[in-house]
Parts: C-alpha cells; structure tokens; sequence
C-alpha cells in the first residue's frame, strides 16, 4: 500500500472526519463532475413518484429531525 494511503489511516478519528469533509467539500465544489449511477437516479424517481401519489407518506424536516434527536439524544 502506498505510504500516503498508510498515513491516511493513521489519522486520529478527528482528523479522519475533517478529512472527510474537506472531500466532501471538494466533491460538492463542482457537483456536475460527481457520478450519479442510473440505479440511483431510478431510486429517487420512484420515491418522488411514491411521495406524489401518496402525499400523507412523507414527513416534514421537523419531525425528522425530532425522531433523530430522541433516537440518538442530540
């Protein structure tokens, strides 16, 4: 394994996660160069259509975020 690759997994978790992110936010730079599989693009299409013809399906963001906060205490 290449010794950059090594040093990477070395990182204390902190680090790992700001590495993570700083990717990330390299990725979402320039979202038209990021790779969207068909089965992915299917996928939101079928959870769009579910979400259209059952509107009653879906949650609002608060209510999301309610259900995270009391399952995982943040």
């Amino acid at each position: 394994m290449d010794a950059n690759v090594d040093s990477i997994f070395n990182l204390s978790p902190p680090e790992k996660l700001q590495l993570v992110e700083d990717l990330w936010d390299d990725l979402a730079a320039v979202p038209s160069e990021v790779p969207v599989h068909d089965w992915q693009k299917e996928e939101l299409a079928r959870r769009k259509a579910n979400l259209m013809n059952n509107p009653a399906s879906g949650l609002a963001w608060d209510e999301v975020k309610r259900r995270i906060q009391s399952r995982y205490g943040h």
